[in-house]
């Protein structure tokens, strides 16, 4: 029996996610401001969302702009929101040939009326699609999710619609952001830090982590084979390697 066959009986991630970090110091190491990072991680987000299309992967997760990510410089920030409003108006297009469902998870209110009209309109052209879900995490903290969750319990306790004896694990995890999806699976993080950041920490915990030294810019089909062939080892105990998982990128990608 082939690789690929013995891999398309294998449990692949169904829902991974990735926190995307080292575009400033990718850039500096290329003595370049640490906007052009940003700008040529955009280019891995690509890669990224195509090699997932391309596994059949159900969910991918980027972690675009955490709530604590204001705290930069403010030439940085606004560079990231403009940065994100261009890449949001440029590939929605792309997405939605592709037959992708885009959704954005995290706390709008601080963007741009500009920026949220964007991302609604987004939203509602690839609403109906169906071989995958990108969510962009923008304005997202694992702690806003849960608390946002809680609060959304606590007015349906207020109201009457429901007792606290009844609130339980799977009540509070039927408000948290992206519920409706395959629970996370794997999560990434780049660039080298051993740490998630406050992010998804409530849809995280029974996700396998693999962490990487290489910097999101560079972030490739290659190590993203590694982190997936990685994770099915450890669930299933089934020896394969990146060379394999591409393998079967290819061939679901000619199917």
């Amino acid at each position: 029996m082939t690789a690929v066959p013995q891999l398309k009986q294998q449990s692949l991630p169904q829902h991974v996610a990735i926190i995307m970090d080292g575009n400033g110091r990718w850039a500096e190491r290329q003595g370049k401001p640490r906007v052009w990072g940003h700008k040529k991680g955009v280019e891995a987000v690509r890669r990224s969302v195509s090699f997932c299309r391309e596994l059949g992967i159900q969910s991918l997760t980027l972690f675009a702009f955490s709530s604590e990510n204001w705290r930069r410089p403010k030439e940085e920030v606004s560079t990231l929101m403009q940065l994100f409003l261009m890449v949001l108006q440029k590939e929605v297009k792309a997405l939605h040939k592709n037959n992708i469902r885009l959704k954005i998870v995290g706390d709008l209110s601080a963007f741009s009326d500009k920026l949220v009209q964007s991302i609604r309109k987004a939203e509602q052209l690839t609403a109906e699609n169906t071989a995958m879900t990108l969510n962009i995490a923008a304005n997202y903290g694992g702690r806003w999710d849960i608390v946002a969750a809680c609060r959304k319990l606590a007015e349906q306790v207020q109201g009457g619609e429901l007792q606290p004896a009844d609130i339980t694990e799977q009540a509070l995890g039927a408000q948290v952001q992206m519920a409706e999806q395959p629970e996370l699976d794997l999560l990434i993080r780049t660039g080298g830090d051993l740490r998630i950041s406050n992010f998804l920490l409530w849809q995280a915990a029974y996700a396998e982590f693999w962490f990487t030294e290489t910097l999101w810019p560079d972030f490739d089909q290659q190590v993203f084979s590694e982190a997936i062939a990685a994770y099915i080892n450890r669930e299933r105990r089934f020896g394969c390697t990146g060379a394999q998982i591409r393998e079967l990128a290819a061939a679901n990608n000619k199917g």
